[in-house]
């Protein structure tokens, strides 16, 4: 019998959408879905809009200090440029989706599912995926200040010339994770990257780390 082969999908580097209607943003509620639309320059703070979708659709260059779209779903969008000081999208449920240049102070994303989705580009302080479940995600060329995984689901996750300050692991579920193309500051939750991939100077980073987790005393002398 064969061996069954693992499913691999690379998140889009593109989004090919069709013509797109130009939607004010004065016409977006909670719970509405939205198909074939451009959102641009448009300004979303402080709005509540739980349960919005989005289907083969563009955000570009939205403010969205303080919105919620707790529980919304993207599918084939492009977002470019969004800018927020904080921007919470617990729950949500995105899907081949390619995110450009965002500049988010905190992203909080907590039982989230992200499938294909890509990240490139762009400044988030802070990156709160906790409890969620990720497959056939990318983060490429950004800067995250923090990155927590805590008690995620992970597979086919990569970052890819990534500058991050701290990651935490704490009782990630990994498979097929790819952490060799980031700089890493900081990890917490060692034991959450079993499953994970690392480069030889990771290692080396990690080595205290480790050594403490084993329980491990290091003589320098």
């Amino acid at each position: 019998m064969a061996k069954p082969t693992t499913r691999r999908s690379e998140p889009p580097t593109a989004i090919d959408l069709p013509a797109l209607t130009p939607l004010d943003a004065a016409e977006l509620a909670a719970h509405g879905d939205y198909d074939t639309v451009i959102v641009a320059d448009a300004d979303l703070a402080g709005l509540h809009l739980d349960g919005i979708a989005f289907l083969a659709s563009h955000l570009d260059r939205c403010g969205l200090d303080e919105a919620v779209l707790r529980g919304g779903r993207l599918a084939e969008c492009l977002l470019t440029e969004l800018h927020a000081v904080s921007l919470d999208v617990a729950d949500a449920v995105w899907r081949e989706t390619l995110v450009e240049d965002p500049r988010i102070g905190a992203l909080s994303a907590p039982g989230a599912s992200w499938d294909n989705i890509r990240i490139r580009g762009g400044k988030l302080d802070f990156v709160n995926l906790s409890g969620a479940k990720l497959a056939d995600v990318v983060f490429e060329r950004c800067v995250i200040g923090e990155l927590d995984l805590g008690q995620a689901q992970g597979q086919r996750l990569r970052l890819d010339g990534v500058k991050l300050g701290v990651l935490d692991c704490t009782g990630a579920r990994l498979i097929d994770v790819d952490f060799t193309g980031a700089e890493i500051g900081a990890v917490r939750g060692i034991d959450g990257l079993r499953g994970a991939t690392i480069s030889a100077s990771q290692l080396l980073d990690f080595a205290p780390l480790l050594a403490a987790h084993l329980g491990v005393r290091v003589r320098t002398v």
